[in-house]
């Protein structure tokens, strides 16, 4: 069948949504990406095929009211089955249209929307998108989000069935590169261990400058920032602050693969979302999965789902906060062991931890 697969992004750095048409495809579903055209959007080369619209306003309550009229006008006569919308700003077009068309909605929560960093203290914004919640997923029979705390709260407020689908990397080679090695490239000296802190969306609260003020602390170690932010930005001028002697790095936003090389390559990976926002504290980013795949030690903040997984599966240290003081001595817990003990512990855990182990639920979903 031919899946309209709805996203407010430009579809380039989607990983969830990549690994999801790709599930459909093999499937034998024809999966249509729906999203946005930006002045910097590179050409799409799939999985499936791309619809994008070259909206006027990039960002506010403009840029949605005209996402919403632009999916609405172009479901209204797509030539599709089954609609696929990702995140809550997706998800009013489709069950309009689907209810009117009598075409299957399947709602995928990629995050707790209502509860995110950028609706608090905007009391509006926020009683708007839970308007649009509320009207929405009580039409639905079921619908997915990523981890079991998020799908708990959905299961309180709407008793909808809601099933589980991890972010979770495709079990693949580990990419073949020497420690730290793979940061020559980007001109970073690799006399001192190197650590790694990754995301599209490095914004407040998310550790980022934390990470940076621990390294008055942490005087033997380089961190290297891979991605895009408010933080980012910040952190980019930072650079110049004579008191980290030249051991702070920060390279834009990398296409996944030479993303994944340099993880490998690194000898701690971080993860410093901080409980401020009930969406950061039940989070379970992406990056958690990522160092596990490629055998790299994780220092992370006590958030609920991330705990548990370090935790339980032995591949890291959690702190008792953010601080400077607790990121070193977490960083020097981590270095104080031999790399080869952190890597036989991620490489156990990965082969439980991957896409396939939760990837079933997407034909099931399509089923219904």
């Amino acid at each position: 069948m031919k899946v309209a697969v709805l996203v407010s992004n430009d579809l380039t750095f989607d990983q969830r949504v990549r690994k999801t048409c790709e599930v459909m495809i093999a499937d034998g579903h024809e999966p249509i990406l729906v999203g946005r055209e930006m002045p910097d959007s590179i050409p799409y080369e799939g999985p499936g095929t791309a619809v994008r619209f070259p909206l006027f306003f990039k960002s506010g309550p403009l840029f949605y009211i005209e996402l919403q009229l632009a999916l609405l006008k172009w479901l209204g006569s797509a030539d599709v089955d089954r609609i696929w919308a990702n995140d809550l700003d997706t998800l009013l077009p489709s069950v309009l249209v689907g209810r009117h068309r009598k075409l299957p909605v399947v709602y995928d929560s990629h995050e707790f929307f209502t509860e995110a960093a950028g609706l608090t203290g905007k009391p509006l914004k926020r009683k708007i998108w839970l308007l649009i919640e509320k009207y929405c997923i009580p039409k639905l029979e079921k619908m997915l989000t990523l981890n079991d705390s998020i799908a708990r709260h959905y299961v309180s407020r709407y008793g909808v069935q809601v099933d589980v689908l991890r972010n979770m990397p495709v079990l693949k080679p580990i990419p073949e590169v020497l420690p730290r090695v793979a940061f020559i490239e980007f001109g970073i000296p690799i006399d001192l261990p190197i650590l790694i802190l990754q995301g599209a969306f490095m914004d407040r609260d998310r550790g980022t400058s934390d990470a940076v003020d621990a390294l008055e602390v942490m005087t033997g170690v380089r961190l290297v920032l891979v991605g895009a932010g408010i933080e980012f930005e910040e952190s980019i001028v930072r650079m110049n602050d004579p008191k980290w002697k030249g051991r702070l790095h920060c390279i834009p936003r990398l296409p996944y693969e030479k993303l994944r090389k340099l993880t490998a390559s690194a000898d701690v990976g971080l993860s410093l979302d901080k409980g401020l926002h009930a969406n950061y504290l039940l989070s379970l980013p992406n990056k958690l999965f990522d160092f596990i795949h490629v055998g790299l030690p994780i220092v992370a903040s006590p958030m609920v789902e991330v705990a548990r997984v370090v935790s339980l599966n032995g591949v890291g240290v959690v702190l008792s906060e953010v601080t400077s003081d607790s990121i070193a001595l977490g960083v020097a817990e981590v270095l104080s062991q031999p790399r080869e003990i952190w890597f036989d512990k991620c490489m156990a855990a990965r082969e439980r931890l991957h896409w396939g182990a939760d990837s079933h639920l997407i034909a099931e979903h399509l089923k219904d």
